[in-house]
C-alpha cells in the first residue's frame, strides 16, 4: 500500500513560521504532481500550492510571497514553508500525490492518493 504521511503541524504566532513534511512510503515507481491543499471549519478545500516532478511550484492567491512548496525525489517527500502566518491560515493541511505504483505483477498502477491531515493553528 501506498500512504502519505503529514507531518510539521502546530500552533503557531501570527507571524510566525511553520514547516510541514509530507513522505510517500510504499511499492512507488514515481510521484508526478504533488500540492498541498487545506480546509477550515465549515469551509471548502482549497489549493495551497502544487509542484510537479521536474520542480515547478503554483501557489493559491492568498499564499503566493508567503508559502514554498518544494520536493526531494529520493525521498519521495514534499515540504511546506510557511512564512508570515495569518489567523485565517488555520487549517487542516492535506497532501496529494499523483502516483505511479508497481503492481503484484510488476505492472504499473496510476492512482492519486491523500494523506490523512495535519493540523495548523495561528493564535495569539
Amino acid at each position: 500500500q501506498v500512504q502519505l504521511v503529514e507531518s510539521g503541524g502546530g500552533l503557531v504566532p501570527p507571524g510566525g513560521s511553520l514547516r510541514l513534511s509530507c513522505a510517500a512510503s510504499g511499492s512507488i515507481f514515481r510521484i508526478d504532481a504533488m500540492a498541498w491543499y487545506r480546509q477550515a471549519p465549515r469551509k471548502e478545500r482549497e489549493l495551497v500550492a502544487t509542484i510537479s516532478n521536474s520542480g515547478v511550484a503554483k501557489y493559491g492567491d492568498s499564499m503566493q510571497g508567503r508559502f514554498t512548496i518544494s520536493r526531494d525525489n529520493a525521498k519521495n517527500t514534499i515540504y511546506l514553508q510557511m512564512n508570515n502566518m495569518k489567523f485565517e491560515d488555520t487549517a487542516v493541511y492535506y497532501c496529494y500525490a499523483e502516483v505511479l505504483a508497481i503492481g503484484a505483477s510488476s505492472e504499473y498502477i496510476a492512482f492519486n492518493k491523500w494523506g490523512q491531515g495535519t493540523q495548523v493553528a495561528v493564535s495569539s
